[in-house]
């Protein structure tokens, strides 16, 4: 497989390839695709990095994403949503500067203001990830859990399942940046290191992410309440590049994965109903939407997947850092201010970064 850096090569410079409008249109936030008068459960769905709330799930030859076309007769009583964000890492425009953290701000306020002025911040919620959107949600969810803030703290609270689709939980090895020439990424384009440090494999912060998230599921099992948790995993390579997250790394032990025949790109752009990605994907949503009650799917024809899963032992862990510190639920929230990475999280025993690495 070429490493990332081969799958570069220098472009001819000219006028036409440096010149770029600095301003782009993005379309950010929250956005409605489909809300019954009597849904029971919202279902939100988070991009990965380059994507779009829109086109991102938008198969080729289609005009509408496809939670649009196919899951409005199979889950009457679900509202679609989907959120967007700036997150095009590699421009030849500007970059957006935000970090991880700064996404995850952003979806916990927009996707809690939404709910709160449509009158249903309690609301039963599923969420849909593909890639990076994936490490958005863990973030946003493990910022929910701490919050000193009541309503901040709503998502965490109503999230009862998740669908990680192609989500590096370890990193990937596309995202040895450092492996990019130097032209690639300064002289042409803008970047956004922050976010291309944070997913490479081995990397500090996504570990610590990945304990707090193991930490909080853990609770919540034992508190009664388990967070339903399906993996899929990308089948086919990038053309060119390779496998961009390894099965290794979509995976998370405990908890059911399965396969979609497409590449890292291809595998939220489901064309028909008839795809077995979408069938892999029904069936847990339908599975899931029966065990919250709703219990009005009509997708009949999917049978549902057994996929009990245990959840993993994890031990809470918080590396702090200077910064802004202020008391949250069960200890101190510490919140870095600089430009590095940011910690967050609770004090109620030793650090730990116990996880394997996935090479």
């Amino acid at each position: 497989m070429k490493s990332f850096g081969q799958a570069w090569r220098r472009p001819r410079t000219s006028s036409s390839t440096v010149a770029e409008s600095a301003l782009t249109d993005f379309p950010d936030g929250v956005k409605i695709w489909h809300s019954p008068t009597d849904a029971e459960i919202d279902i939100c769905f988070i991009h990965g990095l380059s994507g779009n709330r829109d086109k991102t799930w938008t198969a080729h030859g289609q005009h509408n994403p496809w939670p649009t076309e196919l899951l409005q007769s199979r889950l009457a009583k679900a509202r679609l949503l989907t959120y967007g964000y700036d997150a095009y890492v590699v421009k030849k425009s500007v970059s957006s500067t935000n970090r991880l953290i700064d996404h995850a701000n952003n979806l916990l306020h927009d996707f809690t203001a939404e709910r709160a002025s449509s009158g249903i911040i309690s609301r039963p919620l599923i969420f849909i990830v593909h890639s990076f959107g994936g490490i958005v949600c863990k973030t946003a969810l493990i910022i929910s859990r701490q919050s000193p803030e009541s309503h901040l703290g709503q998502i965490y609270k109503s999230t009862r399942g998740i669908a990680f689709l192609g989500t590096p939980h370890r990193g990937s090895w596309a995202a040895d940046w450092a492996k990019i020439p130097t032209w690639a990424l300064g002289q042409v384009k803008s970047t956004n290191r922050n976010i291309l440090d944070v997913l490479q494999t081995k990397n500090q912060y996504l570990e610590f992410i990945q304990t707090s998230f193991l930490s909080m599921i853990r609770e919540l099992r034992e508190t009664g309440r388990p967070l339903q948790i399906t993996c899929f995993f990308e089948e086919l390579p990038m053309p060119g590049v390779g496998t961009i997250v390894s099965k290794e790394s979509a995976s998370l032990e405990g908890y059911s994965a399965f396969s979609i025949h497409a590449n890292h790109s291809e595998m939220v752009k489901f064309g028909s109903a008839e795809e077995s990605g979408f069938k892999r994907l029904l069936g847990e949503l339908v599975r899931w939407d029966a065990m919250f009650g709703t219990g009005d799917s009509t997708a009949s024809s999917v049978a549902e997947l057994e996929s009990d899963g245990k959840t993993p032992n994890a031990t809470s862990s918080l590396q702090t850092t200077t910064g802004h510190i202020f008391n949250a639920s069960g200890g101190t929230q510490h919140n870095n201010t600089g430009a590095g990475n940011q910690f967050f999280g609770n004090f109620n025993g030793p650090v730990y970064f116990g996880l394997p690495s996935t090479k």
